[in-house]
């Protein structure tokens, strides 16, 4: 079995990516381009959310130090996150948010699948509640795809630029370190690797439906999962943290 601190560092690394997609998604409340998409956006914000105070609850019991999920949240400086680069990215336009939301929900499918499998019977509980959600995520985000790349001339040039924009990052998601491969190793989490083809397998098929071509570019600096974060996470977290940190401690 993994270390306690490896075991942390699993549900932080997945916990972080929950709640800053949740949180990066939810600052389309009210802005959405129709009524029905304000809501769904919502709505995925709050499962992403929910899948991050599930493991950032667990991060604070395994630590055993009295840290809770609002703790994790609301009170750890930018270093001290492990989410990928992926996911605190601006949101952009609709068509970069679509992006976005294609390439993270595609992964965070294949991950909770394969967590189901888990060694960690707390981690596996929480896959199977989050697989699901993350089924509809991918779909919603499928059908926008399809939609906007083959639209009309805008639409598409629109979706292509996004796509291009954001592929750079998804490089991140498959990244292997000590802490993986120990994790792997243990029967924890699955091996990055592992979800490459599928993921790729899959989002190609809906580029390629939607009459988008495949980006060919470089993949941008990692170092998410180790706490080297771009300043979009820290001027994100300001805003996120801002009413905890003004009253510790308070309830409501």
């Amino acid at each position: 079995m993994s270390s306690t601190t490896d075991l942390i560092e699993a549900a932080l690394r997945i916990g972080d990516d929950a709640l800053v997609a949740g949180q990066r998604l939810a600052q389309w409340s009210a802005r959405a381009p129709e009524l029905e998409e304000d809501i769904a956006l919502s709505n995925i914000a709050l499962d992403q959310v929910g899948v991050a105070r599930l493991l950032l609850t667990y991060a604070g019991e395994v630590e055993g130090a009295g840290r809770d999920e609002d703790a994790f949240a609301y009170r750890r400086e930018p270093a001290d996150f492990r989410n990928c680069l992926l996911v605190e990215q601006p949101n952009g336009d609709f068509g970069v948010t679509m992006a976005k939301l294609l390439f993270v929900s595609v992964y965070q499918h294949l991950l909770y699948q394969r967590l189901m499998d888990s060694a960690d019977e707390r981690l596996a509980d929480v896959a199977a509640k989050a697989r699901k959600e993350s089924a509809y995520h991918e779909d919603h985000a499928t059908q926008w795809t399809l939609r906007l790349g083959d639209g009309t001339a805008e639409s598409h040039r629109r979706m292509q630029d996004a796509v291009t924009a954001i592929w750079p990052y998804t490089d991140e998601l498959f990244a292997r370190d000590d802490v993986s491969d120990r994790l792997a190793a243990a029967g924890v989490v699955p091996d990055p690797d592992s979800l490459r083809g599928p993921w790729s397998e899959t989002v190609g098929d809906v580029l390629a439906v939607a009459t988008l071509a495949r980006p060919s570019v470089p993949a941008a600096p990692g170092g998410g999962r180790a706490g080297r974060h771009s300043a979009h996470l820290s001027t994100m977290l300001s805003e996120m943290q801002s009413l905890h940190r003004a009253h510790p401690g308070a309830t409501w």
